[in-house]
């Protein structure tokens, strides 16, 4: 199979167990083998392992960290006969802030398939004592909590790591800590980089973040153990709304500063625009020599929060460890690899991961039992890069009422794909959009922006976004599921939306890739935001005679990070300024008759924090402005949005 071509997601038979090797190394045998139907993407039956053995646990062991902080932490050992394995285990370790128990599952899970599980709660959460802090103190913790496991009598010493989010971004910390025992991790969906494209993305805050700290303060904190607290805290959450309409966020002056260090992180990181040591943890891209040189499986889903950042740290830490790394990418929404459907769209039954466990074990068993298993042989480990091509469906309504956008997987060998044709596509003075260069000698489209009326944000690359934020894939048109645009109108009928389409297409176009913006643009504010959309335009059919406004990414550049990302710079109002926005990277189809379509705007709410336009520091604004903002489209200033064009195949680039 050639590495480009379309291949169903699948686990793939499993070898049979190597007893010789196993045997060599202490561990207990099975021979017996069952067959289960394991079904990722595919109706195709497969071989695993089933459970081998009975399982017990032990809740609650103190661990001390270097400071003497003890840990909750919960243990999941294999017995058999009532007893439990003699032999020394390789280790499944999580390290959560959202309550171990909930890792019992996990647990008995992988104890039962002959690994120890461990299970803690990460400093200052729930049964763990301390004070919490953002990823702070997770790389520490986890080393010492590495070297504990190594010195029990169950453990042989070889850690591999599991985890989404929060929970990948411990497995990170853990590798940027060079833990000598940690062998392979798996971070799904996992926190890093997070003064790039994260919780700061171009200088601008991802209000998913302040959604975070409003549910959590209450929940697992160690305010929330006194109960009057945590009801008011929980009273708090339930009325966040309100609240999100009332920012900035200042100290003392909401129900959080009852739970200290969640409010105080939430002010500072509300306050720290500039990429600077505030946000030095799991910086991977700027400190990529400190990560442990051992097999890394990144997973992100196109409709993630953290893609674009799982996509860089492909990059990064290919050039920098031996790994291998792998990474795979599917039309997946945050945490939610399970799933074929997000939002109002279905990829297909392809798209789902039918057992996401089976699918880690096959992983673990190669890396940490030394299994000669599918890794590296079959899908989805044939090839260090995997990924979802979404748009090969046919835009009709399923029978839950979705839309069909469909895709498929295909295997390649690197990201970004080496045959992409890098193609700008200009913004045209009559609202087009297309491959030839502006030719008028001055073009421009301006537009008022008031951050008392933001664009509501419909779908996007969101995690934590619960009960303020859709995640996923929508038609960019309000209604009643989105509270802060309940009127049935679409997004580019606002005059504060620039559209920027092609013609229908005369053929189908594959884009896969990183999606940049080079933005000419000029405001009379001395700060101000400009915000950027691909769009992928259903023509109408009869299940929707509008046709269908697909969001596929987005992105953002406040103006006074346009420079660097370091340091802040106050425009002068008037002056045309380049500016470069990142999108969130993509694998998608325009189908033939289908539109390509850029929104620019300067507002995406509450996705991202809205620009009182005034130049005061971020988070203590007392004023707001409304901006003039004028985007330039003319043979000077030639504003366009770069796509990575794949070659139909069998086209040589």
């Amino acid at each position: 199979m050639h590495a480009h071509k379309r291949s169903p997601l699948y686990i793939p038979e499993r070898n049979r167990t190597n007893k010789t090797w196993l045997q060599q190394r202490g561990v207990h045998v099975v021979l017996g083998m069952v067959a289960v139907l394991l079904l990722v993407g595919s109706t195709r039956s497969v071989i695993a392992r089933d459970a081998q053995y009975q399982v017990t646990s032990s809740n609650d062991v103190r661990v001390a960290m270097r400071d003497g902080v003890p840990l909750a932490t919960d243990i999941y050992l294999p017995t058999q006969n009532g007893t439990v394995l003699a032999e020394k285990l390789p280790v499944i370790l999580t390290r959560t802030p959202y309550n171990k128990s909930g890792s019992k599952n996990l647990g008995n899970y992988f104890a039962a398939r002959g690994y120890a599980f461990v299970a803690q709660d990460t400093r200052g959460r729930y049964n763990s004592e301390g004070i919490w802090h953002m990823m702070t103190d997770d790389g520490r913790d986890g080393y010492d909590a590495a070297a504990w496991i190594a010195e029990q009598p169950w453990s042989n010493g070889q850690i591999g790591m599991i985890g989404t989010s929060y929970v990948g971004g411990t497995q990170h910390a853990m590798a940027m800590e060079n833990t000598p025992q940690l062998v392979t991790v798996i971070p799904v969906d996992a926190v890093s980089n997070t003064g790039y494209q994260s919780m700061r993305n171009a200088g601008a805050f991802e209000l998913r973040f302040w959604n975070w700290i409003f549910l959590n303060a209450g929940r697992g904190s160690r305010q929330a153990r006194d109960a009057t607290t945590a009801a008011m805290l929980g009273e708090m959450a339930t009325n966040r709304l309100h609240y999100l309409r009332n920012l900035p966020l200042r100290r003392g002056t909401t129900p959080l500063q009852h739970a200290a260090e969640y409010e105080d992180w939430l002010v500072e990181a509300m306050r720290h625009g500039a990429n600077d040591d505030f946000w030095k943890q799991n910086n991977i891209l700027d400190d990529t020599g400190r990560y442990k040189d051992m097999p890394v499986y990144l997973v992100g889903g196109w409709y993630d929060s953290w893609a674009g950042n799982t996509t860089a740290n492909f990059q990064a830490l290919s050039k920098t460890i031996t790994g291998p790394v792998f990474l795979i990418m599917g039309p997946w929404i945050h945490g939610q690899q399970g799933r074929s459907a997000h939002g109002q769209v279905s990829f297909g039954q392809e798209a789902a991961i039918r057992d996401e466990l089976a699918w880690r074990l096959e992983w673990y068993d190669h890396w940490l039992k030394g299994l000669d298993n599918k890794v590296g042989k079959e899908a989805p480990f044939a090839s260090k890069v995997r990924i979802f091509v979404m748009g090969a469906g046919d835009g009709r309504k399923t029978e839950r009422g979705l839309l069909n956008h469909g895709g498929y997987w295909r295997d390649e060998n690197e990201w970004p794909l080496a045959r992409t044709r890098y193609t700008n596509y200009y913004l045209q003075h009559n609202g087009g959009l297309s491959t030839s260069q502006p030719r008028q000698l001055r073009a421009s489209t301006s537009y008022m922006f008031d951050p008392r009326n933001p664009v509501p944000t419909i779908g996007g690359n969101i995690s934590s976004g619960d009960g303020i934020l859709l995640q996923g894939a929508w038609d960019q048109k309000g209604g009643p599921h989105v509270w802060n645009a309940p009127d049935p109108i679409p997004l580019s009928a606002r005059n504060d939306v620039l559209v920027f389409q092609t013609e229908p297409l005369p053929n189908d176009l594959e884009v896969t890739g990183e999606i940049t913006i080079e933005l000419w643009a000029s405001s009379s504010a001395v700060d101000t935001d400009f915000t950027a959309k691909l769009i992928d335009v259903y023509p109408p059919n009869p299940d929707y005679p509008g046709g269908f406004d697909l969001n596929l990414e987005d992105g953002i550049v406040r103006a006074r990070f346009r420079e660097s990302l370091k340091k802040e710079k106050l425009l002068s109002p008037g002056w045309v300024y380049p500016l470069t926005i990142k999108l969130y990277p993509t694998s998608n189809i325009f189908k033939k008759s289908h539109r390509i379509r850029v929104d620019i705007s300067s507002s995406n709410f509450p996705r991202f924090d809205v620009n009182p336009n005034t130049g005061e520091p971020l988070n203590d604004h007392r004023r707001i402005a409304t901006a003039v903002n004028e985007v330039y489209h003319d043979r000077v200033h030639p504003s366009h949005i770069v796509l990575p064009v794949i070659p139909a195949e069998g086209v040589t680039p």
